[in-house]
């Protein structure tokens, strides 16, 4: 069986930024959704991906919907951004930030009705490839226990805890996970991707 061709957006910061504040509305779980002038200004002046899977709708010839995103920046030894700079201090106990390049995963979901279909692999894949020719050398994720759904897609993406912070109510601890990167990860690559930029 041949797998899927999937379609992959990537964005520039202004419209990828207006993109994902519209589509969280729809299909993210997460309690707060983020506005377009928060995602600019945490990704204006530095490193970012913003990459969004489309698929066509059933029964509904030629109409495609955006179905999952994933949003990504380089996370910097010294930051100004205290969210950044509180994440950076939680971690360097367990990355040495001084003689690597970080890609932090901030931001990313699929649409309920079509997870398990393969397109957050897709978007993980191209991000990784284009984090390799970036030249980074780790990606991390910041989640909670209580999410299953994302620990398992991370455990089927390769991604292993590097640290948890236990909290007196354990689906409220903080699970952090990372991947090394490298040419070897693109070697593991299984999705076909149709790219369009910008």
């Amino acid at each position: 069986m041949t797998s899927p061709n999937y379609l992959i957006r990537e964005y520039p910061l202004q419209q990828g930024a207006l993109e994902i504040a519209y589509i969280e509305e729809f299909f993210n779980e997460f309690p707060t959704r983020k506005t377009a002038a928060e995602i600019i200004q945490r990704l204006e002046g530095r490193e970012y991906q913003i990459l969004m899977a489309e698929a066509p709708v059933p029964d509904e010839s030629g109409a495609v919907v955006p179905v999952s995103y994933k949003v990504s920046h380089e996370l910097r030894p010294e930051e100004t951004d205290p969210k950044l700079a509180d994440l950076v201090a939680r971690l360097s106990d367990t990355i040495d930030f001084s003689s690597q390049k970080v890609l932090y995963n901030w931001l990313g979901a699929t649409r309920l009705d079509w997870r398990g279909q393969g397109h957050f692999r897709a978007l993980t894949e191209e991000q990784e490839a284009w984090a390799v020719a970036q030249g980074y050398d780790l990606i991390v994720v910041k989640t909670k226990n209580r999410y299953y759904d994302m620990r398992g897609t991370l455990d089927s993406l390769r991604f292993n805890v590097i640290k948890l912070e236990p909290a007196a109510d354990p689906l409220e601890s903080k699970v952090y996970l990372g991947k090394r990167l490298g040419p070897f990860v693109l070697d593991a690559h299984r999705s076909r991707r149709q790219v369009t930029r910008g």
